[in-house]
C-alpha cells in the first residue's frame, strides 16, 4: 500500500491504459480514466474543462494515442488531414494533458507524468506509417525536455515505448495479418520470445508513478521483451 494520489489516464478504453489504471489502483491511488468518449484530448478547451472539474492531479499517465485507423501508405500519397490526425492523437494530447496539470504539480512541488511512446519513436513503425513513428518520437523528446524543465519542482517525466503488444482491436488485427510465417518471424526478433501483454506496461507505469522511482527521469524506457537489442 502507497499514499493515495489522484491519477489521470488517459487512453483509459483500451487494453494498456486500462490495465494502467487498474494497477494504479490496486496500489491505493485514486485514478481517473479519461477517453474520447468523454473529451477530446486534442482540443484545448475540452481538456481545460475536464482537468478544471478534476481538480489537483498527481499522477498523469499519457496513454491516448494510436494509427486512428490509418495504414501504410508511400508518403506522397499522405494528406494533410491523415499526418495532422495522428500527430493530434500522439502528440498533441500529451502537451496539452501535460500542461494542463503542471501548474498545479508544481506548486505542490510533486508530480509524476508517465508517456506512453512506441518501439516505433526509437526505431521504425511495423505497419511503416510514417506520421506514427515521427509522433512518437516526438513524445520521447518531449519527454526529456518536460524533465530537464519540471525537475527542480520535485516532478518527474518518464516515458515507456512498448513493444508489440496484443492489448487491441488494432493489434490484434495487425498480428492476425501477418500469418504463420511472419508471426514466427516477430517472434524470433524478440528475446522472450513472447508477445507483450498490457499488463507488462502497466508494471513499468506503476514504478514510474511510485516514490521508489524519485532519482530517475526524462527516461525513456523499452518494455519489449528484449526486441530493441537486436
Amino acid at each position: 500500500m502507497t499514499d493515495t494520489r489522484i491519477a489521470v489516464v488517459t487512453g483509459a478504453n483500451h487494453g494498456m491504459g486500462s490495465a494502467i489504471v487498474d494497477s494504479l489502483r490496486a496500489i491505493g491511488h485514486r485514478v481517473h480514466g479519461v477517453d474520447r468518449d468523454e473529451a477530446d484530448l486534442s482540443n484545448s478547451t475540452e481538456v481545460k474543462a475536464y482537468f478544471e472539474k478534476i481538480g489537483q492531479v498527481d499522477i498523469l499517465v499519457n496513454c491516448a494515442g494510436g494509427v486512428v485507423g490509418q495504414t501504410h501508405k508511400p508518403l506522397d500519397e499522405i494528406t494533410d488531414e491523415a499526418w495532422q490526425q495522428i500527430f493530434d492523437a500522439n502528440m498533441q494530447t500529451t502537451f496539452l494533458c501535460t500542461r494542463a496539470v503542471m501548474t498545479g504539480m508544481k506548486a505542490n512541488k510533486w508530480g509524476r507524468i508517465v508517456n506512453i511512446s512506441s518501439g516505433a519513436g526509437r526505431s521504425v513503425s511495423l505497419t511503416g506509417i510514417q506520421a506514427y513513428a515521427s509522433s512518437k518520437a516526438a513524445q520521447i523528446g518531449f519527454t526529456r525536455q518536460m524533465a530537464h524543465e519540471l525537475g527542480q519542482y520535485n516532478i518527474t517525466v518518464n516515458c515507456i515505448a512498448p513493444g508489440f503488444v496484443l492489448s487491441n482491436p488494432t493489434t490484434i488485427a495487425q498480428w492476425e495479418s501477418l500469418g504463420p510465417e511472419g508471426q514466427e518471424k516477430l517472434l524470433a526478433g524478440i528475446a522472450t520470445r513472447r508477445l507483450g501483454r498490457a499488463e507488462d506496461i502497466a508494471n513499468g507505469v506503476t514504478f514510474f508513478a511510485s516514490e521508489a522511482s524519485d532519482w530517475v527521469t526524462g527516461q525513456c524506457l523499452s518494455i519489449d521483451g528484449g526486441h530493441s537489442i537486436f
